[in-house]
């Protein structure tokens, strides 16, 4: 399956007055939170429809790279707006109060960006980044199945001659791919080499993506895999991968607590529609002795007790959001101990608050809102499959360990 991307006109005509190489928009930060919250309310117009017939988004997606959001994090100095951490955190949450898949689709866009600020050559940031403010979309091809554990990778390049390198390998769980222009390959060099990133274009030669994602939520992300047989890669489109991790770095934080934004706006998605369908829909249980659903007591309870668990969530991704902004603003090991340490506890919030509140909707909403074609569990399937992405679990642990022992995290893109 091939879907072809496409460009078009830009959403703001103050913003049209600064633009990329081909016209996409640099926005600032009121912009960005004002464009991300309108499109938000257009993508929840569709998202059920769109997961009941599992119709994959790409005029949304088409759409998002449209506004001008995709290109918020590409350097000043190339030309971009350069937004902080806390601003794209919340642009991530909006997004994914209207279709969280939409919002999961560009997730490694921005994190291969960021790995383009940390160990791209000026000549790769000059050309990848004038990629993104002309519009144009990175997928990835990073994870693998059927390895020992996440973090072992199989792919390689291998020296091809003058210059260039041949790309093998079959990645899963390749988000975002699809729908790119350019996919990053995480892959060793030379077979037992270092990890590093390979820039491929999404329809070079040995280049194949399938739609196989099969996943019980998020269903319309197009998670699929990606072979590569023979792929020719140049030498300027390899950046080195490895060297992000020898130093302080907020690399995995970031990515972190993007997810943890897609959870939280999950969660707010999940509360706003079951007090829709509550104060709409619902017919009171006759023991409440009310007239109306929403006015039974234990209903307004449940949804005051869920909201304090949205709130909190929302919370900790804007903290955990600004610890990174602080640690990127001076950086060194405490200051990248604080920000992974937030994200942990952003993630943990947002796994509890999203799953909780999007399996709890139907015990406040009644018997009605379990039918299949109201497509309600979308919240749950959705919150379930995507926090599933790091272990909630592992987060505690570390919380855990360094309040007693003082124990710093590890170093590593997780976190």
């Amino acid at each position: 399956m091939s879907v072809t991307t496409t460009g078009g006109p830009t959403s703001s005509d103050d913003a049209a007055l600064r633009r990329g190489v081909s016209g996409v928009p640099v926005l600032g930060a009121e912009e960005a939170v004002t464009v991300a919250a309108a499109l938000a309310t257009e993508l929840a117009e569709g998202s059920a429809q769109r997961d009941l017939e599992r119709v994959l988004p790409a005029e949304q997606v088409d759409a998002l790279a449209r506004s001008g959001l995709l290109a918020i994090t590409v350097p000043a100095e190339h030309g971009g707006a350069d937004l902080p951490v806390a601003v794209v955190a919340e642009v991530f949450r909006l997004i994914a109060s209207g279709d969280p898949n939409v919002a999961q689709i560009p997730h490694s866009h921005f994190a291969y960006v960021n790995a383009l600020r940390h160990q791209g050559t000026p000549a790769q940031q000059r050309f990848f980044f004038g990629e993104v403010l002309a519009g144009k979309r990175f997928g990835n091809a990073q994870s693998e199945i059927g390895t020992k554990h996440v973090r072992d990778y199989r792919t390689t390049l291998t020296p091809a001659g003058a210059g260039t390198w041949r790309l093998d390998g079959l990645k899963g769980y390749a988000t975002g791919a699809l729908l790119a222009d350019w996919i990053p390959v995480l892959a060793h060099l030379d077979v037992e080499g270092p990890m590093h990133v390979a820039w491929v274009e999404r329809h070079a030669p040995g280049v194949t993506v399938v739609d196989d994602w099969d996943g019980l939520g998020q269903r319309t992300t197009a998670s699929g895999s990606v072979r590569l047989e023979g792929v020719v890669v140049g030498e300027d489109r390899i950046t080195p991968y490895h060297l992000t991790f020898t130093g302080p770095q907020t690399y995995g934080a970031f990515a972190q607590v993007l997810h943890a934004a897609i959870d939280a706006g999950i969660a707010r998605a999940a509360i706003e529609e079951a007090a829709r369908f509550v104060t709409t829909k619902s017919r009171p249980y006759p023991d409440a002795g009310v007239e109306r659903h929403a006015d039974d007591p234990l209903v307004v309870q449940a949804f005051g007790q869920m909201e304090v668990a949205v709130r909190a969530a929302e919370a900790l991704v804007a903290e955990a959001a600004r610890a990174v902004d602080r640690a990127d603003a001076d950086l060194h090991a405490g200051s990248v101990a604080a920000a992974s340490l937030a994200v942990a506890a952003a993630r943990a919030a947002t796994t509890s608050a999203s799953v909780e509140v999007s399996s709890r909707l139907f015990e406040v909403a009644g018997t009605r809102s379990a039918l299949r074609s109201l497509d309600l569990d979308r919240h749950w399937r959705n919150a379930r499959t995507h926090t599933l992405h790091d272990p909630a679990a592992w987060k505690v642990q570390h919380l855990g360990r360094y309040v007693l022992d003082g124990t710093t995290p590890p170093n590593h893109g997780q976190l």
